[in-house]
């Protein structure tokens, strides 16, 4: 059966004149009339009386009017579903990120996306870096937001965010008072410091760091990767820390955050895809992104 005829029956039926159905559809009254005969054969009894001047729908035509309204109300639903799916409007987002990540752009960004895509459904999961790639590998991730360098032929990348190297430091702490910290101030100093196989963008930064500036840290614990850890065991005076700009947004009690005056690496914060995800919801996204 041809939804476009069960138009047709409708516009008939609720005008009761084939002259006001054919006006009302802006088509001319004969091929009007077909279409419904053809209706009517193909669903094997009459829907019309046309036995007096006024038509009139048969019992059969009565039972069919509702159903027909029902199903062509449906199909515009569904054709709009279809579209909107198409176009990014609705759908699944799955996000990944690491934990400093969400205090800086992200976090805009996601707010952004909400706004001009409230319908999307988006999923979002914390997670360390080797994590991130597997599940966008996987696909079990539309989109991973974490630290470069990434090196992979099966993803793309963009980059959203520049963050400069800080040190952190109890407040205490003798150096505390001064503006910006060299690193050979406080080279006798022991440190937190993270693993590579943890946050291998992060390690790459502060290794370049402290190679740049000839220092040889005394590592007072390795191993630990998420920046409110890191912050917290600084405040227990277990060490100090370089960590990201975006944890200035934190603001740990008992920690202060200064600037180096080292020639510092930047840590360029990426989102990742896969390049063959045709998904609607990560182009509109992407969009978002967009500089």
């Amino acid at each position: 059966m041809r939804y476009r005829r069960l138009g047709y029956f409708v516009a008939v039926a609720e005008e009761l004149s084939f002259t006001r159905a054919a006006q009302r559809l802006h088509m001319a009254q004969p091929p009007l009339s077909q279409q419904i005969a053809l209706l009517e054969k193909e669903i094997g009894t009459p829907l019309f009386d046309r036995s007096r001047r006024t038509i009139r729908l048969t019992a059969a035509g009565a039972a069919l009017l509702p159903e027909a309204r029902r199903l062509l109300t449906d199909l515009d639903e569904t054709v709009r579903m279809v579209r909107s799916v198409g176009d990014g409007t609705v759908g699944r987002l799955a996000v990944g990120f690491v934990p400093s990540a969400i205090n800086g752009v992200l976090a805009d960004l996601l707010r952004e996306f909400r706004a001009t895509h409230p319908a999307v459904e988006l999923t979002l999961r914390e997670m360390a870096p080797d994590a991130l790639l597997r599940a966008v590998h996987d696909r079990r991730l539309d989109l991973a937001v974490l630290y470069l360098p990434v090196s992979d032929p099966d993803l793309d990348q963009r980059r959203l965010a520049s963050e400069e190297l800080l040190l952190a430091l109890p407040e205490a702490h003798p150096a505390a008072a001064a503006r910006a910290i060299s690193l050979a101030d406080v080279a006798d100093e022991p440190f937190v410091l993270p693993e590579r196989h943890d946050v291998p963008g992060l390690h790459a930064a502060v290794t370049a760091l402290f190679t740049d500036a000839g220092v040889t840290p005394r590592i007072a614990q390795r191993g630990v990767w998420l920046i409110q850890t890191v912050l917290g065991l600084v405040a227990a005076g277990t060490g100090l820390a370089v960590v990201p700009s975006s944890a200035t947004a934190l603001r740990r009690h008992g920690v202060l955050l200064r600037p180096l005056t080292d020639a510092a690496p930047r840590l360029e914060l990426a989102a990742i895809w896969r390049r063959d995800n045709a998904s609607s919801p990560l182009k509109g996204l992407l969009d978002v992104m967009e500089p």
